[in-house]
């Protein structure tokens, strides 16, 4: 008895003195991280950083958190985050963010609420931190930004993983429920109200290539940039309206994608007046571009459903035969 005694109070100093050692490295490798990007000239506070969870877990804690990047004019900051961890899995981590905090840039300040934001993310055990998989939930989550809109969302989850066989790849899926647009939005594209408050389905799933992997670095340096896209599925439901797309894009080092993405819209015709009440699509234009749409649809099935590629190539896009002009830059600022 005596002996397993012995034996056991040795295994629990052993582990106790694992605990000290991992929390501390843990505090340390955090607290070097934040003084090295305000080395780096960024905004990079915290009024304290502490770690508890003695024997199983590495519970940090920041308060009063600052973050700002000076080469983008992005901020972030937050009353409290923590970073929760099992003591014999440390690359596996749970990241839990306040009810309240903000994001703000050059352009507009945007203060998130939400009644839960929590995010399980793994990491390949090595001191890069690439990213392996993660889970992002979202419960009651609003945007409310000083520009004068807001929005919401009931219910979401942001999902991605690296993708088996494949390098700095990803596949990514997202589902909100309950999505509130910003008022302001919905009162040009809907002027009747004849929509309900709430998109009902909005679904993404997707894989997307990068030139360099997401870890550490990403954020350090340089964020990666997308070098191709295999959109499974994009839909949008809203009331009778119904919006899906998918395809697949290359893009090039200057951000300029090439490739199709099929587009399916049903009740464009409602759609199209909703662009024309917001002033997408200019009323004097209004008329060619119906005949245009109603052409697409005549060719593509049911006259309520247009069913046709948007081409990319050469810095151009097409929607069927029509030149639509510029394609949009893909780039991760």
């Amino acid at each position: 008895m005596r002996r397993l005694l012995v034996v056991m109070l040795s295994l629990g100093a052993i582990w106790g003195s694992y605990w000290v050692v991992g929390s501390t490295a843990m505090e340390k490798g955090l607290r070097n991280w934040i003084d090295a990007r305000a080395d780096e000239g960024w905004v990079a506070e915290y009024a304290s950083l502490e770690t508890q969870g003695f024997p199983n877990r590495f519970d940090t804690t920041f308060l009063d958190l600052q973050l700002a990047d000076p080469q983008t004019g992005v901020a972030w900051s937050a009353p409290f985050f923590q970073i929760l961890t099992l003591s014999y899995s440390p690359n596996h981590i749970i990241a839990v963010w306040p009810r309240t905090q903000t994001i703000a840039s050059p352009y507009q300040r945007i203060t998130i609420e939400s009644a839960e934001m929590k995010g399980s993310v793994v990491f390949e055990p090595d001191t890069a931190l690439a990213l392996d998989r993660s889970t992002i939930v979202l419960d009651r989550f609003r945007l409310v930004s000083n520009a004068g809109w807001d929005a919401a969302v009931e219910r979401g989850q942001l999902s991605t993983r690296q993708t088996p066989g494949q390098t700095d790849t990803h596949d990514i899926a997202f589902e909100a429920l309950g999505f509130r647009p910003a008022d302001q939005v919905r009162r040009q594209l809907d002027p009747l109200g004849a929509l309900p408050e709430t998109v009902e389905t909005l679904k993404i799933d997707m894989t997307m290539g990068f030139d360099a992997p997401w870890d550490r670095y990403a954020i350090e340096d340089a964020r990666p940039q997308i070098t191709d896209l295999d959109l499974k599925l994009v839909q949008a439901t809203w009331g009778n309206l119904d919006l899906r797309l998918a395809g697949d894009l290359t893009v090039d080092e200057a951000g300029n994608p090439e490739g199709r993405i099929v587009v399916k819209a049903t009740n464009w015709r409602e759609m199209l007046a909703m662009a024309q009440a917001s002033g997408l699509v200019p009323a004097e234009i209004a008329p060619t571009v119906e005949n245009a749409l109603t052409l697409l649809a005549a060719m593509s099935g049911p006259p309520e459903t247009i069913d046709a590629p948007l081409s990319f190539k050469n810095g151009l896009v097409a929607f069927g035969p029509f030149p639509l002009g510029r394609a949009p830059r893909m780039v991760i600022r």
